[in-house]
């Protein structure tokens, strides 16, 4: 049992040394957030959507920008599209499960919002629909992924590719990047330390 905490660690301190040795990583994270505040003051919102633990991580997110993250401001525009479950059932029963985030951007995004998009494999056919549908939509597309990125990039204006094939390890990668969106955002828009 030992053994496997200690593995499971170093594959995530591995994982994580990867990230912050990769320049491009580092400025694709930059480019991230200086999207979401270009959004964000001139009145547009972030939009969030995943499945599974992604969905989680989502709402994770959306919640550090709406209450606080390090320090007390005012609450940021930010949406996690995976909490409202009448919305998401009548979607998945009348058009499928595969327009559940889409027909959400159609209804509430705008041009010039910021939709970050979190899928593992980069293969969920919810998350493609809805980056195609916000690429249609002017909404700026963000993706979280995996390794490989799945079919991913292309929708993608900014994309971030964890250095990992294990689900855990990747989503590991995206609550840190997610982190320190956040905290830059928060950073940019309030000051701060």
């Amino acid at each position: 049992m030992k053994q496997y905490i200690r593995d499971e660690v170093s594959k995530t301190l591995a994982t994580l040394e990867l990230l912050a040795q990769d320049e491009s990583t580092t400025a694709e994270v930059e480019r991230i957030a200086q999207a979401c505040c270009t959004a964000l003051r001139a009145g547009n919102k972030i939009l969030f959507a995943g499945n599974g633990g992604s969905a989680a991580d989502a709402q994770h997110l959306a919640g550090e920008l709406v209450s606080r993250f390090n320090f007390d401001r005012p609450g940021l525009a930010a949406f996690a599209l995976t909490t409202d479950t009448s919305v998401l059932t009548a979607i998945g029963n009348d058009y499928g499960y595969d327009r559940v985030f889409a027909r959400q951007l159609n209804a509430v995004g705008t041009k010039g919002d910021v939709f970050l998009a979190i899928s593992t494999s980069g293969r969920s056919p919810s998350i493609l629909c809805a980056l195609e549908e916000g690429r249609r939509k002017g909404i700026i597309t963000v993706g979280f992924t995996g390794k490989s990125g799945g079919d991913m990039p292309p929708l993608c204006y900014y994309c971030i590719r964890i250095p990992a094939a294990e689900t855990p390890k990747i989503q590991e990668g995206h609550i840190v990047l997610g982190h320190i969106i956040c905290g830059l955002v928060e950073r940019e828009l309030f000051g701060g330390d």
